[in-house]
């Protein structure tokens, strides 16, 4: 495995660990209180959700890659 493949991983397990993670958080009683008055969630959960996505995203890419050019 090189060093693009295991990035890639790390990011993308660091990725699905940050969306869960801001997936629980977005059913608190406080962001529900939160979401109910202003029709969002509160920032931090935001930012771990959307962190979340573009972590997984950037790993699944970059461990794609890395396999890919591993095979070539």
């Amino acid at each position: 495995m090189n060093s693009r493949s295991i990035v890639g991983a790390v990011l993308l397990v660091v990725g699905i660990v940050l969306f869960v993670i801001g997936m629980n958080s977005s059913e608190s009683v406080v962001d529900q209180v939160n979401k109910t008055f202003t029709g969002r969630f509160t920032e931090a959960t935001t930012w771990y959700i959307v962190g979340g996505i573009a972590s997984g995203v950037l790993g699944g890419l970059l461990l794609a890659v890395g396999l890919r050019g591993k095979n070539s």
